[in-house]
């Protein structure tokens, strides 16, 4: 139902509710009852302010409508539950509170019954406003888990694909260009000892093919080593150039801090950016609403990145895992002769540090 109607329908009902308990009800009364009604379409921008309104006419008259539907609207958008069980007893007293106040009091025992009745009428829709709360929750944080899932499996099936071609670049600068190169050199031999014309373009012939043909493996293996991502994708793979872009569109509120030293090499550099997209990812999945600080870091001898997060503002739901991006990294760093760490910090967050010599 639109936002709209549905108002119009909740504030009709809140004047039938007024106009029903309008027994012998002085001006101050009718007043205080047509102000609850009339503030109900304002409940979602000052849900607290519109409740506190609603309070006057519930001490007047027994109204019952409005101050339910304004404490609705406050539990649904507040999370402080004190505030929450402060506004339901408050409601609870006003209803209990004899008006005129110097009127006949029905009783002590009789008073406390009734504010304990109220006070359990009104945890009704404190309830069911956190109860919709907590499910509007849950349905961002399976979509924020979706698009994690999605985002780790295009991350390994990119990591795949790259392991493999990285394979077969190796398999082929290792032993088919090896192999050509040979072929070259020999027929570059024969070239120059032929004294047949013949012989000798047919050695030339065959040395130029070699020669072409051992570019042409060169520039296949440069294609072969670009990044998985997509099968028609033949860029390089990421290097420190990229992290900036990394960290803005990690949908993470990081900060970039630091830089390394120009002589890093680019196979250092790609771990680098693969230690920072890994430790992001596993911040976006298992700490949803931290903050993340990514540090670059250089001294005499070494160099590293250092991944803080801070604890999650949310709950995260548990998800499966097999635990091998860690592994990878720590695999990376091994490669470089460094070190890779990774573990929770004193204030609950989780930091992730890298280092290799220089």
């Amino acid at each position: 139902m639109p936002e709209p109607v549905l108002d119009a329908v909740i504030v009709l009902v809140a004047l039938a509710d007024f106009l029903i308990n309008q027994w012998d009800m002085s001006l101050t009364a009718k007043v205080t009852a047509v102000i609850a009604c009339a503030a109900l379409p304002l409940r979602r921008r000052f849900p607290l302010v519109v409740f506190l309104l609603t309070l006057p006419a519930t001490l007047m008259q027994e109204m019952v409508v409005a101050p339910f539907a304004a404490l609705f609207t406050l539990a649904e958008r507040s999370r402080d539950r004190w505030l929450l069980s402060v506004c339901a007893g408050l409601f609870a007293l006003a209803s209990v509170t004899p008006w005129p106040l110097d009127g006949d009091s029905p009783g002590r025992a009789w008073t406390v019954v009734t504010f304990l009745y109220m006070l359990g009428a009104a945890a009704a829709p404190v309830l069911l406003g956190q109860l919709l709360q907590a499910r509007r929750d849950l349905a961002r944080r399976l979509v924020e888990i979706e698009e994690a899932r999605e985002h780790e499996r295009l991350l390994h099936s990119q990591a795949v694909l790259a392991r493999e071609r990285a394979q077969l670049a190796r398999e082929m600068h290792d032993v088919v260009s090896h192999q050509v190169s040979l072929i070259a050199v020999q027929a570059g031999a024969l070239q120059v000892a032929a004294k047949d014309p013949e012989f000798k373009e047919g050695v030339r012939a065959i040395r130029t093919l070699s020669v072409d043909t051992l570019d042409e493996l060169r520039h296949m293996v440069t294609l072969l080593r670009a990044s998985g991502g997509h099968s028609t994708e033949l860029t390089p793979q990421p290097t420190l150039t990229d992290l900036q872009r990394l960290v803005s569109s990690s949908g993470i509120e990081t900060e970039l801090v630091g830089e390394l030293p120009g002589q890093v090499s680019t196979t250092a550099q790609r771990a680098v950016y693969r230690t920072v997209q890994e430790a992001l990812t596993n911040v976006r999945k298992h700490a949803p609403g931290a903050r993340a600080t990514v540090r670059l870091w250089y001294d005499a001898s070494a160099f590293g990145v250092t991944v803080t997060n801070t604890p999650a503002t949310r709950g995260a739901l548990p998800l499966p895992g097999s635990g091998q991006g860690l592994i990878g990294l720590g695999e990376r760093a091994e490669l470089l002769g460094g070190t890779f760490e990774a573990g929770p910090t004193k204030d609950g967050g989780y930091e992730v540090w890298m280092s290799a010599p220089l």
